[in-house]
């Protein structure tokens, strides 16, 4: 009995630390889709709307929600039945005719009241969506990776400004001639805003792959300077402590990011006059927020928080190659890493060595 305590007790230290593959035995059906089943249950309850229509009268609506519900019901009672489960009860193990179920049946409610066929699809790619961001934030632990994370993010930050000023000083120079270019200003005041929010995104994007493309390399990295004398990892428990430096990582991007655009943005407010951004992008903006400072008229717009928003971006798309690519910052960010994982890597030596 204490030994299984003691087990328990391992593995609640492994989630906590984002490093759930560290659990032996660790499977989806059991220890991933089964501890989601409240929230899917939810999800798979509230999908009954699927069975309504907007033109039709609120009664008929409230019936076809009625209907639907008790389909759905009906239909998760027989699969339970068929797994040998009483035919209202929650399932204790989530395989696969449950997830087949929890993504075809509330998919079936707008084909029975409408004939809705682009609302079956839609309802059959979300459920598969959700299903696969369940087994990200649980089974690779990413909320207890993105708390770890946050975490270090006080200790990393001095570092990572210090980093900052080593790496970017031509870049922010470069920066700011764009910042004061009158096509800079145009590009994005006449973007349509999705587009300026999609290229921003593309930016980041192409930072993170940076990062995960480094990832591999790390965690061997880490492996043999923590590894000793334990069993080597698993591919999924390198893809899971691949995940965790990631995003401790990313987290640094965003920091960086954060604080270039608020820059740009004072700058702006304080250097370009509204007269002069307005030429420069030939459109004041879908809104603008005067204000007074020192006695002067500002303003904040939209094209403002556009270019600064571009700025940070790219500034963001910089740093992660520059993480990248500086074997100085790769060895400081190393060093902090396995501090802080040399821990877990222990207890996992430990957790083997008693389930041995």
């Amino acid at each position: 009995m204490a030994e299984r305590d003691e087990l328990a007790e391992y593995e609640r230290r492994f989630r906590r630390s984002g490093l759930p593959l560290f659990i032996e035995d660790y499977s989806a059906s059991e220890d991933i889709f089964t501890r989601a089943t409240p929230f899917l249950g939810l999800v798979f309850v509230g999908e009954m709307l699927g069975a309504t229509e907007l033109e039709w009268p609120l009664l008929v609506n409230i019936s076809a929600a009625l209907g639907g519900l008790a389909i759905l019901v009906t239909a998760f009672g027989l699969v339970n039945r068929t797994r040998k489960r009483p035919f209202l009860s929650l399932p204790r193990e989530v395989g696969r005719p449950e997830l087949a179920a929890f993504v075809l049946l509330p998919a079936l409610l707008p084909l029975i009241f409408g004939g809705q066929w682009r609302q079956v699809a839609g309802l059959v790619a979300g459920n598969l969506l959700l299903l696969a961001l369940v087994y990200l934030v649980v089974g690779y632990g990413l909320l207890a990776t993105v708390f770890w994370a946050f975490t270090r993010m006080a200790d990393e930050l001095a570092a990572s400004l210090g980093r900052l000023v080593r790496a970017l000083p031509l870049l922010l120079i470069f920066s700011l001639v764009l910042f004061v270019n009158a096509e800079m200003w145009q590009m994005y005041g006449s973007m349509p805003r999705p587009f300026v929010l999609i290229v921003m995104a593309l930016l980041l994007g192409l930072g993170l792959v940076f990062l995960a493309v480094r990832a591999p390399g790390l965690v061997h990295q880490l492996e043999d300077d923590l590894g000793g004398g334990s069993p080597p990892l698993s591919r999924r428990q390198r893809l899971n402590v691949g995940l965790t430096l990631v995003v401790s990582q990313a987290l640094q991007v965003v920091v960086v990011s954060a604080g270039v655009g608020a820059f740009f943005v004072a700058f702006g407010i304080l250097a370009v006059t509204p007269s002069v951004g307005e030429a420069w992008a030939g459109t004041e903006g879908a809104w603008q927020y005067p204000f007074e400072l020192f006695g002067h008229d500002v303003q904040l717009t939209e094209t403002l928080l556009r270019v600064a928003g571009g700025m940070a971006a790219f500034t963001g798309l910089y740093y992660a190659i520059s993480i990248l690519t500086d074997s100085t910052y790769r060895d400081e960010f190393m060093a902090g890493v396995t501090t802080e994982m040399r821990g877990v890597f222990e207890a996992r030596a430990r957790y083997l060595a008693l389930r041995g």
